[in-house]
């Protein structure tokens, strides 16, 4: 079962919401609108007796994508996160009252380094403490990923 999550502003209706959707039919693409807590019961909703859950998040969808990890972690086989926003856990961990924890989980990151949205200064020490099996892409790229999106490997990611 494979999801992608946008970022705050975005849709499933921005350029990697349709590409999900036009190379991967079977993965859940939704509109995610309101506050942090109403995102997360929506992706609760979603995710209601589903397992072997894939999750791709993009920048805000990141966030939700880990916060989601460390609630029903027995439920996750893999985060692809891109360009996360994973800089405000913290508070987001603490506005929805779960504790900080490590994530066991196969975990990659894609992180541009021209990021002016989500500094990847700021990321990189959270990523590395929050996911135990990791790796994580720097690449030459800004936040949206633009140059880089469409070489992830994807078929290999999301099988």
């Amino acid at each position: 079962m494979r999801i992608f999550i946008h970022g705050l502003e975005s849709s499933s209706q921005g350029f990697k919401g349709k590409y999900f959707k036009q190379n991967f039919p079977d993965m859940i693409v939704p509109d995610f609108v309101g506050s942090l807590e109403q995102r997360m019961q929506k992706l609760r909703d979603i995710l209601d007796n589903k397992d072997e859950i894939i999750i791709v998040g993009s920048s805000y969808g990141g966030l939700m994508a880990t916060l989601y990890a460390m609630e029903q972690k027995d439920k996750v086989k893999r985060l692809i996160l891109l360009a996360p926003a994973i800089n405000y856990l913290k508070d987001a961990l603490e506005k929805l009252h779960i504790d900080e924890q490590v994530i066991e989980i196969p975990t990659w990151i894609y992180h541009g380094k021209r990021d002016d949205v989500i500094p990847l200064q700021e990321v990189m020490p959270v990523a590395k403490r929050v996911f135990s099996e990791l790796s994580f892409n720097v690449v030459d790229d800004d936040h949206y990923l633009h140059k880089t999106f469409i070489n992830i490997p994807w078929k290999s990611l999301l099988e």
